[in-house]
């Protein structure tokens, strides 16, 4: 069944059309908002396509206006998708920190309340929205990759190592990259899936990376100047990857902080990377 959307604004953009659409979601029980970036290609052939997970505290719009993906995704001839990351609303669950509620869904599907009513946003994005997208845009469900930054780069990590079939690429901004053992982590999972911390082990990509791997390469880009390193523990991850000996690049980048700034400078080299590999 084709799931029905609205459109909110269409724009043109390096000879593509940048638009913003809004559905009724059935996973999180409310309206959710979602960026889509359709290349010049699309209007006669189906195109392959990127997902973008942004991080804590953004709505589909920061990395839409900021990263910079559209003109490299309008080279590639690439579609790129910018979702929301967490359902809000009056009835909502929220906390007053920044890093737990609306803004900071985490990419997990909650299990614990107040949040498991709403709180589904991996199936959201796994299931949902995907079937949203292919089933109304001209877009290449055969060659999908997935990126992010922080806890989009967490989201991006996870969930490609579990569909590594699905997602034929994958790479990462300054991901979130050992939640297990950070604050930025602890404190989310537990409230989002409870202290069981074996629920937690699906959602961690050091963990992911020392148990499965992913059977292509993995692309990662973090800021060496990034103020919130001993929140992400790249160390972590690029360590899994070594024992490992996970084919890909882990680039620390001198200077480089969390900020956009730091995601425009890089986004090219990932646009790339992923156009690369979805042409195979």
């Amino acid at each position: 069944m084709t799931i029905s959307y609205e459109t909110v604004s269409e724009n043109r953009s390096f000879g593509g059309v940048q638009g913003v659409y809004s559905h009724q979601s059935q996973a999180t029980g409310t309206k959710m908002t979602f960026g889509l970036y359709l290349p010049e290609e699309a209007e006669h052939e189906r195109v392959p396509v990127l997902w973008y997970l942004s991080g804590l505290t953004c709505t589909h719009e920061n990395a839409m206006t900021k990263a910079g993906a559209q003109e490299w995704c309008a080279r590639t001839g690439m579609a790129i998708i910018f979702p929301d990351t967490s359902p809000r609303g009056e009835g909502v669950a929220n906390d007053d920190a920044y890093d737990l509620g609306q803004g900071a869904g985490f990419y997990v599907d909650a299990t614990q309340e107040p949040w498991k009513p709403h709180f589904q946003m991996w199936h959201y994005i796994t299931h949902e929205l995907p079937e949203l997208v292919f089933g109304n845009f001209a877009l290449d469900r055969e060659a999908q990759g997935i990126t992010g930054h922080s806890m989009g780069g967490h989201g991006a990590l996870t969930i490609a190592m579990t569909f590594p079939e699905r997602y034929k690429s994958v790479s990462a901004f300054a991901p979130i990259a050992h939640p297990s053992e950070s604050d930025w982590g602890r404190k989310q999972l537990g409230a989002y899936l409870g202290p069981d911390k074996t629920a937690w082990a699906a959602h961690d990509s050091t963990l992911l990376m020392r148990k499965r791997g992913y059977p292509g390469e993995v692309l990662i880009d973090q800021g060496s100047r990034d103020q919130f390193l001993d929140l992400l523990k790249p160390e972590a991850l690029a360590l899994a990857m070594a024992e490992r000996r996970q084919p890909g690049q882990f680039r620390m980048q001198e200077g480089y902080d969390h900020s956009y700034f730091f995601v425009q400078t890089f986004m090219g080299d990932h646009v790339l990377w992923h156009a690369e590999r979805l042409a195979r």
